[in-house]
């Protein structure tokens, strides 16, 4: 009895489950049978890389981190172990990886009989010197991305960040576990993106994505490039400099090499290689021959001599190279023999470039780029798309159409992008209603013999599209469009929150740039010693006791683990006064829509006055914090570490964060009842609202500070709990002010 009609997946889905179940157990039993070779190789991998870790990778890192620093920062960095498993156990994670990968090819190499039977083996068969060259052009991709990040980009960052955190007065020891990922990552990072020219040009022979598409959107790729970069570098314009444009140059040279191959796949149907250089063998060889002659000429007449003298001797002493030793030196044959070899050389050099332009453009001529009638929609307008013959449309797909029309949206051509896609609506009913006069439908009105028109049957297959269509699109909305539900089913904050956000966007203009001014404002004060400044200034009000009890002068170590550690809190510090300063006037231009959503009531002038009071109540409790509260704090703190008789090493994050929070956390903690009494009284927003809202209140409390905090339990703790005490405080105040709510 067959139950395949009674089975939840198809009979080709479940054939093609118990293939790949029967795939991976060969798998497993062929690593079984043969564990003894794969776990051979495994080992090898392991024991080779966790050694040449400590002996040859770990150095060689450290020589990339250093070269480009001066003495004086070189001596402030320090690769140290956090832990005392630190080493061992990276070396170990990084050997086990490596051996899987290594074993990985030789259990596939092993298991190949049971790929086989299985018909997972590719049944084309792909000659070795097709397959060689492209194995060899992705590695030799890989490892030059690799040598550029080694040789150029490290260096130069590692300075940049190395110098950012000793002029804040930071310690630079960075963690061997997080100095040594980031390495890895940024290595991988420029290996991958050097494999650029091997994916597009084989993503558009493949024609998986189209060439055009690459070329038309070349400005977005700029784009993405270099929001990449300014993401994934430091804020150095230099540094980002010298990852983007290496990318951007690397993606004009696939967008070649995949014009190149995609022409010569579209032009070999029509002129074969041969035929093409025979056209064009004279200007080949006269070519070759003339550049040949010219560098006899140039080599035998002293010509390397005339630009020692004449041309290098001209530039100033800091740019001029060394000059170009004799021909016969640098070969290390007699002069003539040289100058021959040196002509004969150029003239292959030459030949081969010569060969392969003229049959690129042979083959760029004969491709059929609008598939089979030579024109190219991309050039054309729309008058030309409109008097372009119906062959090229009858031959395309309705995603090469949709294509086209849309790279004619991009182009600002909305009349072209709308004669392609009706030539192409045409041309298919066309060839619907020749496909319906083969098969010998007909019309059951027309009368007998006569075949149906195109625009009939073109029309009958739209409606019934259509009917479809609008079956199964008012199936699947009637699910949301039932009466019963309503705004608040579905959650009416998120209404609330975007009809507030549509009415912001008028005034996002003001709103970004005082953001980013703040933003820039602190974040390049910081990024210019502000750090170390404050860093000197804040100890030198810890009590002289304190100091004291330090013995050798040294109170504490501020240290960066990771090297981008003192950069992301500049960043995030940055960023969290940016949004304080800008909170006041979002507030005050979303006004109207939230008390049209009946969110709020009262005169939004309060928010002047609230601002006002934000930025003094800021101002006294940083005040009080930066000179009482914090260096009583760390006062305790450090008098403890050294009754232990330990040395003191904090690091940034920790460190900072605890400062900015026994300071600045003060005026925000300050600020909180006072913005609930401001609110309240302005009749911005009631006691009973805060009231009734005081636990998605905390919610958000200790939401936010799970974002913004680093990542460790215990500052989330000391960040959400005197935010929610505060605001309980102020709805405390609020209660004894308006006698329990009775009184507004």
């Amino acid at each position: 009895m067959s139950t395949s009609g009674n089975s939840l997946i198809g009979e080709d889905t479940a054939k093609t489950v118990a293939s790949g179940r029967e795939t991976i157990g060969g798998l497993l039993r062929t690593a079984q049978k043969e564990l003894q070779k794969v776990f051979i190789v495994f080992v090898i991998g392991f024991i080779g890389t966790f050694y040449s870790m400590s002996w040859v990778v770990w150095p060689f890192l450290r020589d990339v981190t250093t070269s480009g620093m001066s003495q004086k920062v070189m001596n402030h960095v320090t690769i140290v172990a956090v832990t005392p498993f630190d080493v061992i156990l990276l070396q170990a994670k990084i050997a086990m990886f490596a051996g899987i990968v290594l074993s990985i090819p030789a259990l596939l190499y092993l298991a190949r009989d049971s790929i086989r039977e299985n018909d997972w083996y590719p049944e084309t068969s792909i000659s070795y010197w097709k397959i060689v060259p492209l194995v060899l052009l992705g590695v030799l991709l890989f490892v030059g991305g690799i040598a550029y990040g080694y040789s150029v980009y490290l260096p130069i960052m590692f300075n940049f960040l190395a110098k950012n955190a000793v002029n804040a007065g930071l310690e630079p020891k960075y963690g061997i576990v997080q100095w040594t990922e980031f390495v890895l990552i940024i290595s991988l990072s420029f290996g991958l993106a050097a494999e650029l020219p091997l994916i597009m040009s084989s993503l558009s022979y493949s024609g998986i994505v189209r060439y055009e598409t690459f070329r038309d959107k070349w400005r977005y790729a700029v784009l993405i490039i270099f929001v990449f970069g300014a993401v994934a570098s430091p804020p150095d314009p230099f540094t980002q400099v010298m990852w983007a444009v290496p990318l951007c140059l690397l993606y004009g040279f696939s967008l070649y090499l995949s014009k190149f191959l995609v022409t010569i796949k579209r032009g070999s149907n029509e002129v074969s290689p041969r035929t093409a250089i025979r056209d064009k063998w004279n200007y080949i060889a006269g070519i070759t021959l003339v550049t040949a002659a010219a560098a006899y000429l140039f080599i035998s007449q002293n010509g390397i001599g005339f630009v020692n003298e004449q041309l290098l001797s001209g530039l100033p002493a800091k740019y001029r190279p060394a000059p170009f030793p004799p021909i016969q030196q640098a070969i290390g044959v007699p002069r003539e023999t040289a100058v021959v070899l040196t002509a004969v050389a150029v003239a292959l050099v030459v030949l081969i470039i010569a060969t392969l332009y003229f049959l690129f453009t042979s083959l760029e001529e004969s491709a059929a780029i609008g598939q089979s009638t030579g024109l190219d929609l991309y050039e054309l307008d729309a008058a030309g798309v409109r008097a372009a013959p119906p062959e090229l449309f009858a031959e395309m797909g309705e995603g090469e159409s949709v294509e086209y029309a849309r790279a004619a949206m991009d182009a600002d051509q909305p009349e072209k992008a709308q004669a392609i896609l009706d030539r192409y609506d045409a041309a298919q009913e066309a060839k619907e209603a020749d496909a319906a006069v083969q098969t010998g439908e007909s019309d059951p009105d027309a009368p007998e013999g006569e075949a149906p028109l195109a625009e009939d049957v073109a029309q009958q297959s739209t409606e019934q599209e259509g009917n479809v269509f609008q079956r199964t699109t008012a199936g699947m909305a009637s699910a949301f469009t039932d009466d019963e539900t309503t705004e608040d089913d579905i959650g009416g904050y998120y209404y609330d929150f975007a009809f507030i956000a549509q009415s912001l966007m008028s005034k996002m203009f003001r709103i970004v740039i005082v953001f980013m001014l703040v933003l820039a404002g602190v974040f390049v004060y910081l990024y210019q010693g502000g750090i170390g400044t404050i860093n000197k200034d804040f100890t030198s009000r810890v009590p002289e006791a304190v100091t004291a009890a330090a013995g050798n002068g040294q109170l504490l170590n501020v240290v960066t683990l990771h090297p981008v550690e003192a950069l992301i809190f500049e960043v995030k510090i940055s960023t969290l006064l940016a949004v304080v300063s800008v909170l006041p006037m979002v507030l005050y231009y979303g006004w109207p829509a939230m008390k049209e959503r009946k969110l709020v009531r009262g005169n939004r002038n309060v928010f002047f006055a609230w601002g006002g009071a934000l930025f003094a109540g800021l101002l006294v409790g940083s005040y009080i914090g930066y000179t009482i509260v914090a260096p009583e704090i760390i006062s305790w703190l450090v008098m403890d570490a050294h009754r232990a008789d330990m040395v003191i090493y904090y690091r940034v994050k920790a460190f900072f964060w605890l400062v900015f929070l026994t300071t600045v956390g003060i005026g925000l903690l300050a600020d909180i009842p006072v913005t609930m009494f401001m609110f309240h009284w302005g009749g911005i927003l009631n006691f009973e609202t805060m009231f009734e809202h005081w636990r998605p209140a905390i919610i958000g409390i200790f939401v936010i500070a799970a974002l913004v905090t680093p990542d460790s339990l215990y500052t989330l703790f000391l960040i959400a709990i005197p935010l929610s005490v505060a605001y309980l405080i102020g709805l405390g105040g609020l209660w004894v002010g308006t006698l329990g709510g009775r009184r507004a």
